[in-house]
């Protein structure tokens, strides 16, 4: 609690990784089953700017060496929940 927290992610493809490469990451609180966009990725990062973790989510990834993993500045219990990482890399899902 309070400090930045990393939600690691990695990938591999059969595909070189092109400007196409996608990088979604998606959170679903324990209270509710309401999903939320909170990460994009396409050539750069597009962290969310709303909802509760707006300007709090940077990028610490690097697609050139599979990995898409981000951080999250000052975390609270509030933020507990399920995080879910998603790389398309077409034309490999």
């Amino acid at each position: 609690i309070g400090e930045q927290v990393s939600l690691k992610c990695s990938f591999k493809s059969t595909s070189p990784v092109t400007e196409s490469l996608t990088i979604d990451w998606t959170y679903r609180p324990v209270t509710s089953g309401q999903m939320e966009t909170i990460f994009h990725y396409q050539s750069v990062p597009y962290p969310t700017t709303v909802g509760k973790f707006k300007d709090r989510i940077s990028w610490v990834g690097n697609v050139a060496k599979g990995d898409a993993s981000i951080a999250i500045q000052s975390p609270a219990m509030s933020d507990n929940g399920t995080f879910f990482c998603s790389v398309k890399n077409p034309p490999d899902t």
